[in-house]
């Protein structure tokens, strides 16, 4: 199974996304615009719907990345890598695992904490 839309905290990607997923594609948008307070609004809100999709999650951990709280970025890209791998859609022609993701993700918040001593 696909889940289409992933955002990294380091550069935003939009895909094209499946209709169960359009909440998050505004939330990508914003994230991508620097509106990181209406995104999160926004997957809180998907989070409370459909709890545990590692689109939001690893949205949401982006946008937690972006606005300095590193250790909540760090849980939700645990929480990913907790559960199965799963595909997506993070450009129209390209794809990556959601594990994969977590794992950038992870690289990048710790590059940040590095290159902060």
């Amino acid at each position: 199974m696909r889940i289409g839309l992933i955002v990294l905290a380091a550069a935003p990607l939009i895909a094209a996304l499946p209709a169960q997923a359009q909440d998050s594609a505004v939330a990508s948008t914003q994230i991508a615009q620097g509106d990181y307070s209406q995104a999160e609004s926004k997957l809180l809100a998907e989070l409370r719907i459909h709890p545990g999709r590692p689109e939001l999650l690893l949205n949401l951990a982006a946008v937690y990345a972006k606005t300095g709280r590193t250790g909540e970025a760090r849980n939700l890209y645990t929480k990913v890598l907790s559960r199965d791998d799963v595909l997506m859609d993070i450009s129209i022609d390209q794809t990556a695992g959601s594990h994969a993701l977590a794992q950038r993700g992870l690289s990048r918040l710790d590059a940040v904490q590095f290159s902060a001593r």
